[in-house]
């Protein structure tokens, strides 16, 4: 993966999808436009936080972070022939961590 020189604004994270699935348990290839886009992704980057009333709030996420999205959350874009996917954090649904890790 290349690296990326874009840092997200205020509560925006920038993601990349995890790759999915070519083939079918039973062992059938899955073709390109039949694919369904994942909704788990890798935190690249994350912006600074929201302001409110004067005060910034930090992101909960952080980068290298696995996470789970919505359906239809966020905007794709390409930068550099990489695929990414800009979601705003309240877009993020969960946070996969190891088993006995906790926040």
């Amino acid at each position: 993966m290349t690296p990326i020189y874009i840092q997200p604004m205020h509560n925006r994270v920038l993601l990349k999808r995890a790759d999915p699935k070519h083939t079918t348990d039973s062992g059938l290839i899955i073709p390109e436009n039949a694919k369904e886009k994942p909704h788990i992704g890798v935190v690249i980057a994350v912006g600074p936080g929201q302001y409110y009333k004067g005060v910034r709030f930090p992101l909960t996420v952080k980068s290298g972070d696995a996470v789970l999205f919505g359906k239809y959350s966020g905007q794709d874009f390409e930068f550099e022939g990489e695929k990414y996917l800009f979601v705003v954090e309240q877009e993020i649904l969960g946070v996969f961590e190891e088993e006995g890790e906790k926040r």
